[in-house]
């Protein structure tokens, strides 16, 4: 059985237990609790080798020299709209709001109070005094900073020893990827447990707040699906209708998968043969993409810190909205080809602002509901920036494009 199914089974017998043992569901939240603990575990390891294995893996860009750079910052860019989106949205309808969480534990590691820190005290609080001790303490956005300057600085030595250095890095990353599917093993139970804490503790209101959030990530996909046409039109000055219709083929294969991976290759087919692509930007373009452009996963990040942020009644400021974005651009990326990438990489976007991370069980409950629609967002936008980045280069076949 497929783990979406065995987490779906969890959250039905969470919401079954909790109605039925009530205020005995106590003896219950331990079992979640270890979940928690062993995801908190893995979560520096998991963002260090994770940020500096995909900086590596990205130097081949410098190969194609514009085409990468132009992707790279579209990619970047295209990131920044989704967060923004999933902030909108989650603000105008408060998917959190009714919703009481009170967790005890030390929650998730965390710089300082954002809220409470000028913008300028927090930007520099990023960079740590000493890396060694950030890993140790947790604090997550320093973590991020040594991970980059750490992968920058290894794609600048070019030499014989660098590239080994890298594929010991990449290794170590496969290795910690292994011990994040290790874990989401034990999703189902954790989804359990906690459901079954919440709902005998709050009711069934939690359920329909769960629903509330799924409906809001959803608006918050449809208006970036729009911006993706928007996008289409002003760089290239032509109609988005022929690519939303070319690319239901690559986007059903997508949202029936819950893969971008999956749907690559049907993608670069299709933007070849019928969007007319050039073979030389869909093949870089669309492959850095499923790497690094996740413009779904980072929706529903910032969507789901919102979510949490109200349902612990922290009020945010303007430097933790700054963070959200940050850090929501980077787990987007460091997200990218992790199974249940959201839920792994959510943690760090939560330590950033002082939010404790006990929930995210369950929201894996409804992850896989919300993760066939990201996917298809997300290869969305690939295609979408691979056209344009192909019409800067003047090497897209506009007659091809706008054929039957």
């Amino acid at each position: 059985m497929k783990l979406w199914k065995k987490v779906l089974i969890g959250l039905v017998l969470g919401v079954i237990l909790g109605l039925t043992l009530k205020e005995n569901v106590v003896y219950l939240k331990p079992f979640g609790d270890l979940f928690i603990r062993l995801i908190k575990m893995i979560i520096v390891p998991l963002i260090f080798f994770a940020i500096i294995s995909g900086i590596s893996s990205v130097q081949d860009s410098k190969s194609l020299g514009r085409v990468g750079i132009k992707a790279s910052i579209t990619y970047l860019l295209t990131t920044l709209f989704a967060i923004v989106i999933g902030l909108s949205v989650g603000t105008i309808f408060e998917p959190g709001s009714g919703i009481v969480l009170n967790f005890t534990g030390e929650g998730a590691p965390q710089i300082a109070d954002a809220s409470m820190a000028k913008i300028f005290d927090t930007l520099l609080n990023i960079v740590p005094e000493n890396a060694i001790d950030a890993m140790a303490q947790g604090t997550i956005l320093q973590v991020v900073f040594f991970a980059l300057f750490t992968g920058i600085t290894l794609n600048t030595m070019e030499n014989e020893a660098s590239k080994r250095l890298s594929s010991i890095f990449t290794l170590l990353a496969s290795m910690v990827f292994k011990m994040v599917h290790l874990i989401i093993q034990l999703s189902p139970i954790a989804a359990c447990a906690l459901t079954a804490w919440i709902v005998g503790t709050q009711g069934m209101m939690v359920l329909e707040k769960l629903l509330k959030l799924v409906g809001c990530a959803y608006l918050a996909f449809g208006v970036q699906y729009l911006i993706f046409g928007l996008i289409i039109y002003v760089w290239t000055k032509l109609s988005p209708v022929p690519f939303f219709k070319k690319s239901l083929e690559y986007q059903a294969l997508a949202f029936s998968t819950s893969s971008t991976k999956a749907a690559l290759p049907t993608t670069i087919k299709v933007c070849q043969k019928r969007l007319g692509i050039s073979s030389i930007s869909s093949s870089f373009v669309l492959p850095l993409g499923a790497s690094i452009n996740m413009d779904g996963i980072a929706i529903y990040i910032s969507l789901c810190a919102l979510f949490f942020a109200q349902a612990t009644g922290k009020v945010l400021g303007v430097a933790d909205y700054g963070c959200i974005i940050l850090t929501g651009t980077l787990g987007s990326i460091g997200g990218a080809g992790i199974p249940g990438g959201t839920i792994v990489m959510l943690p760090m976007v939560l330590g950033s602002i002082g939010l404790p991370i006990e929930g995210i069980a369950l929201i894996a409950g409804i992850d896989r509901i919300v993760d066939m629609m990201r996917s298809t967002i997300s290869i969305t936008g690939d295609a979408t920036v691979a056209l344009c980045v192909d019409h800067s280069e003047g090497l897209l076949d506009r007659e091809k494009y706008n054929s039957p």
